[in-house]
């Protein structure tokens, strides 16, 4: 193209630059929230050279999520490309020249590989063959695991465990189609779990092995044979819950062994199975009876890693990292003097040190353990961690915070040179203003210190106030963390002009293994306290809060402790909102799915220790109940039944208090369809505004 004259190309620049001032600059709206691209699930090929990762994309007229599989070339740099238009969980063949993945065909989930072409200076992302369908089974692929020398697979499938394969499950659920009779009939729990009616199917583990054509039998070997367990786990397991060793040859995997005590039993165990199939799983950590997980094999085979809780019953114990000698079979913590919860955990290639990601003040980084002396160093810090990979020296993660959602991010080993390598959501993003957050800190129950953040309002301008959204976080063992949120998102509120305060009361985690625990037992004790003292702190910290046009919200258990405060602590709100709470604690222990939850938290089953679950019960205190507000629950979450929330909706109509119920048929405890989540924010900023508006009564 020729260049243009000096003059017309002045004069076309102007325009250019006054467009680019002129350009809108909106608050973040949910509308925004709900199109963004999703980031996740980082995967380096065995060179480092190049990362394969997913990308959910939102098709808001098929109300859903798409996901797709981008490569990018780590060494040159430039925009991912994308390989797969419809799949996921992309992982790389041992020789790094093709990608495995899975994708629907003949009305299943299968797995699937797309070999990449190889150029002079690597690989032609451009040109590829086409996809190859791998497996053939009749069942969606639960999941899977390629072996480190590339010869073998693990897959799970949902299996009725006295079928002989996976046709006669099929023919099986086939033939419930056909009946008209609908009735089911249990004589154990789970009846339901999650959002999920148990139908008699486990998740179970099978190897196959690769023939010369690449192709997998239709049939696989089941390693799990006579495991009363789901591997993964449910509701929320994945391919970390079984593993390869180096040499291919033996897998580990970690189950709860159901039988009748399934509900109330958090004793996971890790086993070991030869990877041909030719003898029985063997427990190795029989002597625990709480929590072991994630078995990670060393890569010189001698040792297993895992974590591993020291409470039976207990969800939110502390995860230690443990080293089991293979050979005689010795265990030890290799972490005791840390005192996090590790999560996500990985070994680097020469076998000296352990990665994991925690809850840490506020932040969700990557950590490195020192496998011999139990050192701890922080690899990323601020912000969130979602997940990461380690390959060729090079370490590739995902990572958000409060103002950017997930993109990846590249750097060495240790963490250092850090630098950014995707950008998908810049464009949506650009004119989109966010709200500037402060993390704060406060003397909380009986001294201690107590940590919370405050975000300000898009248009912040000092020397004014604007109204609260006072988000309570749920768990209640969880944090609200540098992080950003696809459904609590505290920028879709300070996009609406509200300030956001939130606090990390006693019971949250990060800051200490004891601090967590000090919550079980006493929900409406000392938490209370914390959210007393922290909205107090806040409003002395910081003049634009207006403590006069302030509503609560919160979900689960933030649920819960909106029907608490709506009873003893009423004063400063203007409005409630209470998303899938617990209403009534003695009825929740009956009607939830998870037991070992409720009894740790309230020293046992309802009907040994009554007292306890009427000590801090909301439903006693409904005659306290003033404040407006608003109930939002869903018919498929069946870890707070729904019942919680239209009982709360009748107490508030009968007591004559403005109050307003959205149900959502088709959600489970977290609102995830496109629409669904546009229309929940709505109403809530609807009743928000409502509230807290001039016009509304004070």
């Amino acid at each position: 193209m020729k260049q243009l004259s000096g003059c017309f190309a002045g004069a076309l620049l102007g325009v250019i630059a006054v467009t680019a001032v002129a350009a809108p600059v909106n608050p973040f709206t949910v509308r925004d929230l709900v199109m963004l691209d999703r980031v996740g699930d980082p995967q380096l090929s065995p060179d480092g050279r190049y990362a394969a990762f997913s990308v959910r994309s939102t098709d808001y007229e098929a109300n859903k999520g798409v996901n797709a599989v981008y490569v990018l070339d780590l060494a040159r740099g430039g925009q991912p490309v994308k390989l797969v238009e419809k799949g996921g969980s992309a992982r790389w063949s041992a020789d790094g020249r093709s990608l495995y993945y899975v994708a629907p065909a003949g009305g299943a989930a299968q797995l699937w590989r797309l070999d990449l072409a190889s150029g002079k200076s690597g690989l032609d992302l451009g040109a590829h063959a086409a996809p190859v369908q791998v497996t053939h089974a009749p069942l969606d692929l639960g999941g899977y695991k390629l072996s480190p020398d590339g010869r073998r697979v693990l897959l799970s499938y949902e299996v009725f465990t006295d079928c002989a394969d996976l046709a006669c499950t099929k023919e099986r659920l086939d033939g419930r189609e056909k009946t008209k009779a609908t009735g089911t009939v249990y004589d154990k729990l789970f009846v339901r779990h999650w959002d999920t009616w148990a139908d008699g199917r486990r998740n179970q583990l099978y190897v196959a092995e690769f023939g010369a054509d690449g192709q997998l039998p239709v049939e696989p070997t089941l390693l799990s044979k006579g495991i009363d367990g789901d591997i993964p786990s449910k509701p929320f397991g994945d391919e970390s819950e079984f593993s390869f060793s180096q040499d291919g040859q033996t897998v580990y995997f970690d189950v709860r062994i159901a039988g009748t005590s399934e509900p109330w039993s958090t004793n996971f165990d890790i086993y070991e199975v030869p990877a041909d199939g030719s003898a029985a799983p063997r427990n190795l950590t029989a002597d625990n009876l709480a929590w072991d997980a994630n078995p990670v094999p060393s890569p010189d085979g001698r040792t297993l890693y895992y974590l591993a809780m020291r409470e039976p019953g207990f969800e939110a114990d502390r995860f230690a990292i443990m080293a089991l000698d293979l050979a005689s079979g010795a265990k030890r913590e290799v972490d005791p003097q840390w005192d996090r919860s590790a999560g996500s955990l990985s070994v680097s290639a020469d076998g000296k040190t352990l990665y994991a990601t925690a809850d840490d003040q506020g932040q969700h980084p990557l950590f490195a353990i020192d496998a011999a002396s139990g050192k701890v160093s922080r690899v990323v810090g601020d912000g969130t961690v979602g997940g990461y990979a380690l390959a060729g020296g090079k370490l590739l993660l995902a990572r958000d915070d409060l103002k950017r959602p997930a993109d990846l991010y590249l750097a060495d080993a240790a963490g250092r040179g850090l630098k950014q390598v995707t950008r998908f959501n810049a464009e949506r993003l650009k004119n989109a203003r966010m709200g500037d957050f402060e993390f704060f800190t406060f003397k909380g129950w009986n001294g201690e210190p107590v940590q919370g953040y405050v975000v300000k309002p898009v248009g912040f301008r000092r020397g004014h106030k604007y109204p609260v959204a006072f988000i309570i976080h749920g768990g209640p063992q969880g944090a609200m963390d540098n992080g950003w949120s696809y459904r609590w998102n505290p920028q879709t509120y300070a996009g609406q002009g509200f300030a956001v305060v939130t606090v990390n009361f006693h019971g949250s985690t990060g800051y200490g293994q004891a601090f967590t625990d000090s919550i079980s037992g006493d929900w409406g004790g000392k938490p209370l306290q914390d959210l007393k003292l922290g909205w107090q702190a806040a409003l002395d910290k910081y003049a634009f809060l207006d403590g006069d046009r302030a509503c609560a919200l919160g979900a689960s258990y933030g649920g819960y402790m909106v029907y608490w405060i709506a009873g003893v602590w009423s004063q400063p709100w203007k409005c409630l909102v209470d998303h899938d709470g617990v209403f009534d604690a003695r009825m929740m222990y009956y009607a939830t799915e998870e037991l070992w939850f409720e009894e740790k938290e309230n020293g046992g089953p309802q009907f040994e220790h009554p007292e306890n679950y009427e000590r801090f019960n909301p439903v006693n205190y409904v005659r306290n109940w003033r404040v407006p507000m608003l109930i939002v629950h869903s018919g498929h979450d069946f870890r707070i039944p729904d019942t919680q929330g239209l009982g709360a909706f009748t107490a508030l109509q009968r007591r004559g208090i403005p109050s307003r119920l959205l149900h959502f048929p088709d959600e489970n405890h977290w609102v995830l369809k496109p629409q669904n989540s546009v229309q929940w924010h709505e109403t809530v900023n609807a009743w928000l505004k409502q509230w807290t508006s001039a016009e509304a009564p004070h």
